[in-house]
């Protein structure tokens, strides 16, 4: 270093000791809901080729094992059927219900500070995902998921900040897989937030009886519709190109009671749908316009999230790929498909195939993640806690998701050029003055608006770090997870209508575990 390097570095400590003392901005520099839309995997004409492709689909190969209901609504709208019974959809047909149906709405909390509007080029992360295993903070091991594991990653997720909303991340396996089930995977995410939830449905019998439990909730009969707060995750249209008469019987009884939906094709390269990728977006793409065929000629303009989730196998093995570049491309891509259509969209980032909280989960998750927010998913799924290959769930991984995705969010923010951010006099009164920035207003105001300062990534010098223990990340989320849930015990629910709900319900959640009994 050189005397005059030296003789700037003494006269900017004490500059940036008060850079580093300056109190913390009130403004996050990176919040959810950045316009996303930047990165576009695929050309103008390669999207018009994969929608000409999808649309040839849909009239000339159609959707089969059609339920009666559909059959018989679809032939009043114009759709026609095959020699082999299959739906067919003309190009004009699909065309004028894409032109009808929803392209915004608002996506509900119960309380009204965490609702958003879903479409155009806003960008939010949440969860979603059937993990049957949690990944056990006290063994470092993999278990059955629990309901209380279930409660316990919803109030988790509740005080962090870019997890917009909330679908059931695992399977409460101890519970039995049938009404129980699904009325007690409902009432854990009322318990454990305020934020919008999702959650999913067996049977269509199961509907009323959970949004009477929402109603009940929320003040009374019918105050669901006015507010509601909860999706529905359904998969109609089955890969390849039929139709499932459980799922759409509940898409159905979803309708009837004002619950949104989020219709889900979760195709397998190679497996389920063609191994290219061109190929995979074309029939997905179709199959997920399928989806919102069924729900329009039910109910147009019904808010349904048009949610295309390309999913990858290792063609070698047959196992599952959450995480990598192939998955990472093909969900950017469906998203932009999606939002070219002008629909509100839905893709899946973030499904590590690694099962320790450890670089490769790193790695994969912030690819995916980046790709699906620079490419403009408007709801970007499975994007936080989610290991080995969806099948495990993990609380460390939660903490530390949310600290990427901020990350995240800041480069899709972009870099913003004005007056200001050009700094012309700061910089002349550096060159005129101090010799430095440090300390100066230019600095302290970039400082809190444009920077984001995580709390878990290590920045210290290495004989630093050694001091303070030499401390791994995951070790660091571990803390932080469990300083939450050994203190978060929010009470959202008022003790008389808890009452009612374990007097009506099965509510297999024992008090003590929320802390009610206190």
């Amino acid at each position: 270093m050189t005397s005059e390097e030296l003789r700037i570095n003494r006269r900017g400590r004490a500059s940036r000791v008060q850079a580093r003392m300056a109190p913390k901005s009130e403004v996050n520099p990176c919040p959810p809901g950045q316009r996303g839309g930047q990165y576009r995997p695929l050309s103008d004409n390669n999207v018009a080729r994969i929608l000409d492709t999808a649309f040839r689909i849909l009239a000339e190969i159609g959707i089969g094992e059609v339920p009666p209901v559909v059959l018989e609504r679809a032939l009043y709208m114009g759709a026609t059927k095959s020699d082999t019974g299959r739906l067919l959809f003309s190009r004009a047909f699909v065309e004028d219900i894409v032109s009808g149906a929803a392209k915004k709405f608002v996506y509900h909390g119960r309380d009204p500070s965490h609702d958003f509007e879903i479409g155009g080029d806003r960008v939010y992360f949440g969860t979603g995902g059937a993990a049957v295993q949690t990944l056990d903070m006290d063994t470092g091991l993999y278990r059955s998921s629990t309901l209380k594991d279930l409660y316990d990653f919803t109030r988790l997720a509740d005080t962090l900040d870019n997890v917009s909303w909330f679908t059931r991340c695992c399977v409460a396996t101890d519970i039995p897989d049938n009404f129980d089930l699904d009325v007690n995977t409902a009432y854990a995410l009322l318990a454990g937030t305020m934020k919008p939830v999702g959650t999913s449905f067996t049977v269509a019998e199961h509907v009323d009886p959970i949004v009477d439990m929402f109603d009940l909730v929320l003040g009374g009969e019918g105050r669901f519709l006015d507010r509601p707060f909860c999706k529905a995750h359904i998969s109609p249209v089955i890969s390849p190109l039929r139709f499932g008469e459980d799922a759409v019987d509940v898409t159905l009884a979803c309708i009837r009671r004002g619950v949104p939906i989020n219709s889900i094709i979760a195709a397998q390269s190679g497996a389920t749908a063609p191994a290219t990728l061109a190929g995979m977006l074309a029939q997905t793409t179709a199959e997920t316009l399928a989806g919102l065929i069924l729900v329009n000629i039910f109910a147009p303009g019904y808010p349904m999230i048009f949610s295309n989730w390309p999913l990858v196998i290792d063609l070698r093995t047959g196992a599952f790929c959450g995480g990598g570049g192939e998955i990472s491309l093909m969900n950017a891509g469906a998203a932009q498909i999606s939002n070219h259509l002008g629909l509100p969209s839905g893709v899946a980032s973030s499904m590590a195939d690694a099962k320790a909280v450890d670089a490769q989960m790193g790695a994969e998750k912030a690819i995916a993640a980046l790709t699906a927010g620079l490419a403009g998913g408007n709801m970007i799924y499975e994007s936080s806690g989610m290991m080995a290959s969806l099948l495990g769930a993990s609380f460390e991984a939660f903490v530390l998701d949310n600290e990427m995705l901020s990350h995240v969010h800041r480069i899709i923010r972009g870099i913003e050029v004005n007056d200001e951010t050009l700094g012309f006099d700061a910089i002349r009164n550096a060159v005129t003055g101090e010799g430095h920035f440090l300390g100066a207003p230019h600095t302290m105001s970039a400082m809190q608006r444009d920077y984001f300062y995580p709390p878990l990534a290590d920045r210290d010098a290495p004989r630093v770090w050694e001091e303070k223990g030499a401390r791994d990340i995951w070790s660091k989320a571990r803390d932080k997870a469990t300083q939450i849930l050994s203190t978060h015990y929010p009470l959202y629910l008022d003790t008389a209508v808890d009452s009612k709900i374990r007097d009506r319900f099965n509510i297999a959640l024992a008090p003590n575990a929320m802390k009610l009994s206190a």
